[in-house]
């Protein structure tokens, strides 16, 4: 359940301003993630989200502009990464890899045309093969620091 709410908290924010945690368990719900205040400031924090304010001044909630949180998601998520000419293909656990992509959109990586997710893969489209090559390596250096 934590993980299915991960992903729609990550999928929310990129889809809509949410400025609050009020709003945002609203709109949880629904989507038919029913939780308490407690829980979702626990995944906040979990999820590393800052609140940032927009061009129009308001605040509303992000995934930081690093890769920590990005990196905290793809410990939790991403089993392999492999690429094959200009497509890096990441495989997840089931059900996860929506939420891993907003992530991965939220980082703007050199080279990344666009990405796009299933319920447990991800294929992102770079521009060409040395990315391709470059981002994997990063992403499994990050990721997987025994080299795995």
């Amino acid at each position: 359940m934590k993980n299915k709410r991960h992903e729609a908290i990550l999928e929310i924010i990129s889809e809509q301003p949410v400025s609050t945690q009020e709003a945002l368990m609203e709109l949880l719900a629904e989507r038919g993630i029913r939780t308490t205040q407690a829980t979702l400031s626990r995944d906040i924090q979990q999820l590393s989200l800052v609140k940032h304010r927009d061009a129009a001044g308001e605040y509303r909630y992000i995934l930081p502009p690093t890769s920590a949180a990005e990196k905290t998601i793809f410990e939790e998520a991403v089993l392999s990464v492999d690429y094959a000419l200009n497509t890096i293909v990441l495989k997840c656990k089931a059900g996860m890899a929506q939420g891993t992509c907003a992530a991965i959109d939220s980082v703007e990586h050199q080279g990344v045309v666009g990405t796009i997710a299933g319920d447990d893969t991800i294929f992102i489209l770079v521009r060409s093969e040395a990315d391709a090559k470059n981002l994997s390596k990063q992403f499994r250096s990050e990721l997987f620091p025994s080299g795995r």
